[in-house]
């Protein structure tokens, strides 16, 4: 889980591809990303991220118990 509430949208753009390629090297390949419900400025802008990155095979807005609409669940391929 990759917790952005303190974060700014601004911030992320390195952080988001930077840990979830730590993830895939570790053989991590479902992430939560936890944006928080607020404005949802953050949110597209992980959104928006996920969509650019290779890896990712899909997200998705994550089921009510792991966080509903303020967090998503991102599946990353195997291979780069």
């Amino acid at each position: 889980t990759l917790d952005l509430h303190l974060f700014k949208p601004a911030e992320v753009g390195d952080l988001v591809p930077g840990y979830l390629d730590e993830c895939r090297k570790r053989g991590i390949l479902q992430v939560r990303i936890v944006h928080g419900k607020g404005t949802g400025q953050l949110r597209e802008r992980v959104h928006s991220i996920l969509r650019r990155i290779p890896g990712v095979e899909s997200f998705g807005l994550a089921q009510g118990a792991m966080g509903g609409w303020g967090a998503t669940v991102v599946q990353l391929s195997r291979g780069r």
